[in-house]
């Protein structure tokens, strides 16, 4: 398996969450919305500006800026 940051997650190509490099808010706000080790995250949808994108987390679409994004890795396979 690869590591690469969320943001850099191609469109359609699902990976597994490995780590949250964040503390304080962020990272409570991100374990709230589902976003926990071993969860699948899928790309769907990139807004015209390429900023935020929406992501399909246990079967809801969250939309994350590509700040916040580019504090999660991934394992992708």
């Amino acid at each position: 398996m690869k590591k690469i940051h969320l943001d850099n997650l191609p469109l359609n190509t699902e990976g597994l969450v490995d780590t949250l490099n964040c503390r304080g808010a962020i990272r409570r706000r991100l374990l709230d919305l589902g976003i926990v080790k071993g969860t699948k995250i899928l790309p769907v949808l990139k807004s015209p500006s390429g900023d935020p994108t929406a992501f399909l987390i246990r079967g809801s679409l969250i939309a994350l800026r590509k700040e916040d994004a580019n504090l999660i890795l991934v394992n992708i396979y």
